[in-house]
């Protein structure tokens, strides 16, 4: 028996292979809040019949079903690849690095059509009975990820599901021994693609990728289910970067308008050789929209500096994760 409270919880996932078709969770991701649910729709009949003062309850219908909400969890240094997949769209099969035992996962931006995911949540009774959803179909609409001084790295991702079922059977959860990536690994760098170096002074940092869909997708004949949504507008990336005034680059780029590229990395320990765990989003093109210092009291400027991702021309954004995983 689990424990009766929040502390008994598990959350699993599945690439699936048929949009909105059960797949058992193959990765247990230890997240630190959710709030995925069922959103059904209904309707009463207004039928009139004599002496009728109450409506009848067998003349309420469910007519369509999805699901939607959130995850929380901090970025670690395993167990991360289907999450990243869902969120670029690249098929990725990581590759080995050197003889050892790192793996590179290279998560390109790219359509995510077929990228879905089977979510299981188990929530526990008071009895410490665990009860199961299977949240179906699960698109990522967003994902954002964020770090600040003395905190780790954390995402949090916006689900569209397609519907909730309740008979397959609760997974057995399995963790790998996963450790968080934090603040004291964090590097950020600036300048032209390739060839970026770390930026000083940077205290806070936050990356957006929002993959907008028709999520509205419901047909005659789909049982009052959607169909798999689909890319609708261009992919929108964007975030903030809080500092100290330790130097004009970015304020510079504030006032020129001109385009810089963005590195966000995390570097953890060896694993073997050469190759170091990491978590690195690749940003080719930036400009900044706001951010110009000012002065409001005695204290260290501390400009806060948003950004747009934008296409370079040549490269996409992407996400790399070394990792020791062998299977995303």
């Amino acid at each position: 028996m689990a424990i009766g409270s929040g502390l008994g919880a598990q959350l699993g996932i599945a690439a699936e292979t048929t949009y909105g078709t059960y797949v058992a969770p193959s990765k247990f991701i230890e997240f630190t809040k959710e709030s995925l649910v069922l959103k059904k729709t209904t309707a009463q009949s207004a039928g009139i019949a004599a002496g009728r003062l109450l409506a009848l309850s067998s003349r309420r219908v469910l007519t369509r079903k999805e699901a939607s909400g959130s995850i929380d969890f901090e970025v670690t240094n395993k167990s991360m690849g289907l999450l990243l997949q869902a969120l670029m769209g690249t098929t990725v099969t990581p590759e080995q690095q050197g003889a050892g035992p790192a793996y590179l996962q290279t998560h390109t931006l790219a359509d995510t059509a077929g990228k879905s995911l089977t979510i299981q949540k188990g929530v526990p009774l008071t009895t410490g009975v665990v009860t199961r959803k299977n949240f179906l179909g699960c698109k990522v609409i967003s994902g954002e990820f964020s770090c600040e001084v003395g905190g780790m790295l954390t995402g949090s991702y916006e689900i569209d599901g397609k519907d909730v079922e309740e008979t397959s059977a609760l997974a057995a959860a399995s963790y790998a021994n996963m450790a968080p990536y934090h603040f004291g690994q964090m590097a950020v760098k600036t300048g032209a693609f390739g060839a970026e170096t770390a930026h000083d002074g940077i205290r806070k940092m936050s990356c957006k990728i929002e993959r907008p869909q028709e999520v509205e997708r419901f047909y005659a004949g789909q049982a009052g289910l959607k169909k798999e949504p689909i890319s609708n507008d261009q992919v929108k990336i964007s975030g903030s970067l809080e500092s100290d005034y330790v130097s004009t680059t970015l304020d510079d780029l504030h006032t020129s308008d001109g385009a810089t590229s963005l590195v966000w990395e995390f570097v953890g320990p060896l694993i073997a050789e050469t190759f170091y765990e990491t978590f690195r989003i690749t940003l080719p093109a930036i400009r900044l929209d706001e951010g110009p210092p000012v002065v409001d009291g005695f204290g260290v400027v501390k400009p806060t500096f948003s950004y747009v991702g934008l296409y370079d021309g040549t490269n996409q954004p992407k996400i790399e994760y070394i990792t020791t995983d062998v299977t995303l």
